[in-house]
């Protein structure tokens, strides 16, 4: 079964999800919806110092937004907010440091966020990670679960109070194709069990973002939430966690502004809030999150039970 999901999934891939197909896909797309002014409007971006994220970053401070750029890196972070303010002319980019596999510290920030700011209307989840092997963190949970899944969980649960409060609030998180050749698991969340594939414990996650914007969507009515496919980019992250496929496909992956347009046109175009919450997209489409008879799709109630988990292990790590 998993052949073919691989095969399906790599043929799918290198007719949609290349520099080629997006060059293609952009033919259709609506100059005017991204032809908006975000002035007075706040929007967070994890992982905003590189790739997807910066690009991200850097299109919203063009159209007048305040931006938040959450990173690990304080060096990094500080040269690539020189950048956007520079080319962008926008002084509304604020720099906080926080690393997302931190549970506790995710929790702590995003109180404080709370406290010190009074509106936010777009969240995009975009930091994440691959781990080589399983590494665990300060609070002995996986490090690929706790930044990818359970650090977005806490964080966007956090802040929907704050958004609730802001006009048109979005949350978009940033997934990944690589989630079709996964079916939900939660027998195993922090893979302590069997052969640990980085690789694929990152798809596993990625799915497990696609069941949470959904859920999210379903429970929170008054945002509008969305989970996206970049395509295949070329970015630090993918160069590190994947020295082979980028070296292969180096030729046909997307730039970073390739793979933000459909992050940046889910958060501010019109056109994007018209579509249902909780929906996966791709090249400014919505797109099913399942390959044919690839036996990927989960039970409502294995929906439920993976909710009902991650709160609980969230809860437990929250400060007192």
């Amino acid at each position: 079964m998993s052949l073919y999901r691989n095969s399906a999934w790599f043929v799918k891939g290198v007719t949609e999800f290349t520099r080629n197909a997006f060059l293609s896909a952009s033919k259709q797309f609506v100059e005017k919806d991204l032809e908006v002014s975000m002035a007075g409007r706040a929007f967070m971006i994890t992982g905003a110092n590189s790739g997807i994220g910066r690009a991200t970053a850097m299109a919203i401070a063009k159209k007048g937004g305040t931006v938040h750029m959450v990173c690990r890196n304080k060096d990094k972070a500080e040269e690539a907010r020189a950048d956007i303010v520079k080319e962008s002319g926008n002084k509304e980019i604020y720099v906080h440091i926080l690393d997302l596999s931190e549970t506790r510290k995710v929790w702590e920030f995003a109180e404080a966020f709370k406290r010190k700011y009074k509106s936010l209307n777009v969240l995009i989840n975009n930091a994440g990670c691959i781990m080589s092997q399983r590494e665990v963190n300060a609070e002995g949970l996986e490090k690929s679960f706790a930044s990818n899944v359970l650090g977005i969980y806490i964080l966007t649960k956090s802040l929907i109070p704050l958004m609730e409060k802001s006009p048109e609030p979005r949350v978009i998180t940033v997934s990944s194709g690589g989630m079709l050749v996964q079916k939900l698991r939660t027998g195993n969340l922090q893979s302590e069990r069997g052969h640990y594939d980085g690789t694929m414990v990152y798809a596993q996650n990625k799915r497990q973002q696609v069941v949470m914007t959904e859920q999210l969507a379903q429970g929170n009515t008054s945002i509008h939430f969305s989970v996206m496919h970049p395509g295949w980019v070329d970015t630090p992250a993918v160069a590190n966690a994947m020295p082979d496929f980028h070296r292969s496909m180096k030729e046909s992956l997307r730039t970073p502004d390739q793979g933000a347009d459909t992050v940046v046109w889910l958060a501010v175009s019109e056109a994007a809030g018209t579509r249902p919450s909780g929906r996966f997209f791709q090249d400014r489409k919505m797109v099913s999150t399942h390959l044919p008879l690839a036996w990927t799709r989960s039970s409502p109630l294995e929906d439920q039970k993976f909710m009902s988990l991650l709160e609980d292990i969230a809860k437990t790590h929250q400060p007192h």
